[in-house]
């Protein structure tokens, strides 16, 4: 049974950092991209970033980029998020996912969410 498990949020200050976790057991991602994405109260879950788990390539939506960084160690299947001078408009319900793309439709293993909320 293949299981995402994210980890690692929790409140901090604007212009904070927090570092998101996401491990797979079960099986490994190699021809999947492992995603995050965030959904605030009252709104749509929006794409935050992705990197290709074969190769590295990471891409980001522009309200992240510059800010947040996904990384993976292939050894230890497990996949970061590292967010810097976050926002009060980070705060969210932040997951990881296994697909590839920008749409949550294209993501068909999901975490079970860890919340990052950010204080102003």
């Amino acid at each position: 049974q293949v299981q995402l498990v994210d980890s690692g949020g929790g409140l901090v200050q604007a212009g904070g950092s927090l570092r998101l976790s996401c491990t797979s057991s079960g099986r490994t991602f190699s021809s999947y991209a492992m995603g995050w994405f965030r959904q605030a109260p009252g709104k749509e879950r929006e794409f935050v970033g992705e990197i290709v788990w074969s190769g590295g390539n990471t891409y980001y939506a522009d309200s992240v980029k510059g800010r947040f960084t996904i990384s993976r160690d292939t050894i230890k299947n497990t996949a970061y998020l590292q967010m810097n001078s976050l926002k009060p408009e980070d705060t969210a319900v932040y997951y990881c996912a296994a697909g590839r793309g920008t749409s949550a439709r294209a993501y068909y293993y999901w975490g079970q969410g860890t919340q990052v909320t950010v204080s102003s």
